[in-house]
């Protein structure tokens, strides 16, 4: 139950959307003035999120900060309700998503000049749905924030993208509603079919969580739920949406979308398909497990390929969210807290490498690898802060991304020894491509004049950098202080799953 006193959830979730809505008054001829509201409100909101983080108690299995009022009614009986709440699982992930607002707004001040106002409404109200999917407890409550984000970030792709921005944003859109039409389906079904046990027509998770659904049933429902989420992550070979839209989206939509709407997919496997159909996540675990080492590796050795940083990145977080994947049908708690552990480390690094592009983009106009060399000499702090994300993206030893990596090969190589294999080739190329990358931006003879002049990093950015690169070490020195409190929640649903699969043999 909620312990501070007041509706921490509903007003963490909320206060962007109010925030936006105070910025539609405010005169777009003052755009500094609406950069400056924005981000006030996005920091409130982080500072709010931490105020959960350290009102969390990590001995519990259990939801905390509970919220839970009837919406829709029928017969008296609630069907739909207004049910929020957190657990270990989804602890971290809220502080991410603020966070990462938070910075994605401050780096957006030096790089949006047109539709000011628009902009940043859209950024705040993307940050409340996006709120929405990690903290919503009715099922149907949850389906609406999943589709609320649709709607920001087509916006905020279509209109501040690049070129192809109309083609990525389309492709984004077709890909995610397609699977998002079968989980409302599936969900439709098992509602209507779960009314014996839950005494009548709910949406509630927990009530869900009770119910006894057949094995045929949770394996077509399961298919259904997968779908959506898989699309999400993106699993391979559902990822072909991502680097189109990574590489169209202004500079913080990429954030956004890398750090956190990607982990809507793995979320979703988590709090929705794996406690719901325990039978059929077994059975399909070998399935789901095959497929993300083969997102590892195929998403490595295309990373190679490109020439556009950022397309490579785009294609990296292919290979990172395949280790995560691993790492959650792994099925036991080694693999499931280095695959929940590696969605936050992804979400820092891989959002501090796309600020670090646009950052070099803003000054340059190109992302061609080609046109860059020997930058260490011209933008020296730019470099260090670049080389310090970059190697914790590779998974180096005292950095975040080694953490989660470890653990996830470990709870790979419990379930079977192969995936831990097949899987550790793609921390080598891993390796190969950001080093590859860094080398060619930063060593050798500056050969090109336009970058003899740049300019290094100044206050603005480097404030924008400074957290992420902080989080970044603090996670790889101190990783307990983040894995114990999703210990308890991990432990239960590793422990659900095994049993409910067992009961059914």
């Amino acid at each position: 139950m909620n312990a501070i006193g007041f509706p921490v959830l509903s007003t963490l979730i909320f206060f962007p959307l109010l925030g936006a809505l105070f910025i539609a008054f405010i005169p777009a001829e003052r755009p500094k003035t609406i950069a400056q509201v924005a981000f006030g409100v996005a920091l409130v909101d982080f500072l709010l999120s931490l105020v959960v983080v350290f009102n969390f108690d990590p001995t519990k299995a259990t939801f905390q900060f509970v919220e839970s009022r009837p919406w829709i009614t029928m017969f008296d009986m609630p069907v739909i309700t207004y049910k929020l709440g957190v657990d270990g699982i989804s602890l971290w992930l809220i502080p991410l998503t603020t966070l990462l607002t938070a910075v994605g707004i401050l780096f957006s001040w030096g790089s949006i000049t047109q539709r000011v106002k628009e902009y940043y409404i859209l950024m705040l109200v993307l940050c409340t749905a996006m709120l929405g999917v990690f903290t919503a407890l009715d099922v149907f409550l949850f389906y609406i924030f999943w589709e609320a984000v649709l709607i920001p970030m087509y916006f905020l792709i279509g209109i501040w993208g690049g070129e192809r921005r109309l083609y990525a944003t389309i492709k984004f859109v077709l890909y995610t509603m397609a699977g998002s039409a079968l989980m409302l389906a599936a969900i439709i079904y098992l509602a209507l079919g779960m009314m014996d046990q839950t005494r009548g027509l709910t949406f509630d998770l927990l009530a869900w969580y009770q119910v006894f659904i057949p094995p045929r049933v949770q394996l077509l429902a399961f298919l259904a739920f997968a779908l959506a989420f898989a699309i999400k992550v993106p699993l391979f070979p559902f990822h072909t949406w991502l680097p189109d839209a990574h590489v169209e989206a202004p500079t913080a939509g990429s954030v956004i979308l890398a750090g956190v709407l990607l982990k809507m997919g793995t979320y979703g496997f988590l709090r929705l398909a794996m406690p719901l159909f325990p039978v059929a996540v077994k059975e399909v675990a070998p399935v789901i497990a095959g497929l993300a080492i083969v997102g590892i590796l195929y998403g490595a050795a295309v990373a190679f390929a490109q020439r556009d940083i950022k397309s490579l990145i785009a294609y990296s977080s292919v290979s990172h969210l395949g280790f995560v994947m691993l790492g959650l049908f792994a099925l036991n708690a080694e693999g499931m807290s280095g695959g929940i552990l590696q969605m936050v480390n992804h979400g820092l690094s891989t959002g501090a490498l796309f600020l670090l592009v646009g950052m070099i983009y803003d000054r340059r106009h190109t992302r061609l690898m080609k046109d860059y060399g020997g930058l260490w000499r011209v933008m020296p702090v730019y470099a260090a802060l670049f080389l310090v994300v970059a190697l914790a993206s590779l998974g180096l030893p005292g950095l975040n991304g080694f953490v989660g990596e470890f653990l996830i090969l470990l709870g790979a190589f419990q379930a079977n020894p192969w995936w831990a294999v097949f899987a550790t080739f793609g921390v080598v190329l891993a390796a190969v491509y950001m080093l590859w990358l860094f080398g060619n931006v930063f060593f050798g003879p500056i050969t090109n004049p336009e970058n003899e002049q740049l300019p290094d990093l100044n206050r603005r950015e480097v404030l924008v950098l400074v957290p992420l690169v902080a989080l970044i070490v603090l996670i790889g020195v101190a990783p307990n202080l983040f894995l114990a409190p999703m210990q308890p929640s991990v432990e239960a649903l590793v422990d659900h799953v095994t049993r409910a699969a067992m009961a059914m043999r």
